[in-house]
């Protein structure tokens, strides 16, 4: 049975908590009672209360854009997963390529995250993915695969069910929103286990291409290792309109 497409939208670092409200009550009003598709945004953590008091009781979800994995602490600027709890989160983004381009993420700390936001029962949203230079030289796929595997190190299969898996082709730079869709042998070689554009999605065991007419990845699971992320559902960051103002 193929898993329900979901679609998250990372506003990043735009909409003060006027338009972020602004923006969520449009996207309730127009969204609010879809349920063939699970729908998450990501507003700035200023506005996550705000906004969750905007769409609770409709099916859109709330999502942060990162967390810290320690409880509490002296960790000037950082927010611990009972902050976001508090503020009605549900999903998390973890290692997002700006985070590990700007803010030095890496496989260590998005693991540390990931087990600390399933501990604290919120449900990650797992990035990765290869820069246009690391494409170029051929390691697309032992990039990919290090993010993942990474990602993953001491996780539960259980715990990893509850986790989605974002890929974001050439990420971290500027070619990725006016990116072509990849073709032939770059296609196919995208499709291993994480998606070149797609939301993807488990059949038998295998990752298809949802609405591809469910034409298998070549046969082989998922990146992960030892069939831990075999199920894990794939979605890919939505653009919003928040983030092209």
């Amino acid at each position: 049975m193929a898993r329900k497409k979901f679609i998250a939208g990372n506003w990043k670092m735009n909409t003060t908590v006027d338009e972020a409200c602004t923006l969520a009550k449009g996207l309730k009003d127009k969204l609010g009672s879809t349920t063939d598709v699970d729908i998450a945004i990501c507003p700035p953590y200023v506005s996550l209360k705000s906004v969750y008091d905007i769409i609770k009781g409709s099916t859109i979800k709330l999502g942060a854009q990162d967390v810290h994995w320690e409880a509490k602490g002296a960790y000037t600027g950082k927010i611990s997963c009972a902050m976001l709890k508090s503020a009605g989160v549900t999903y998390v983004i973890i290692g997002h390529s700006e985070q590990r381009s700007y803010f030095h993420e890496t496989n260590e700390t998005v693991n540390k995250k990931v087990k600390a936001a399933l501990a604290a029962g919120l449900l990650p949203i797992v990035c990765a993915g290869e820069t246009l230079d690391e494409r170029k030289s051929g390691r697309m796929e032992s990039i990919v695969e290090s993010q993942i595997r990474g990602a993953f190190v001491n996780v539960s299969k259980e715990d990893a069910l509850k986790c989605t898996i974002a890929y974001e082709r050439f990420a971290g730079s500027r070619r990725v929103s006016g990116r072509k869709p990849a073709a032939g042998g770059d296609r196919r070689r995208e499709c291993h286990g994480v998606q070149c554009g797609d939301v993807l999605h488990p059949r038998s065991g295998h990752w298809t291409t949802a609405g591809g007419g469910g034409r298998h990845a070549d046969g082989r699971r998922g990146s992960g290792g030892e069939g831990r992320t075999a199920g894990v559902r794939h979605v890919r960051l939505a653009e919003t309109a928040a983030q092209r103002t």
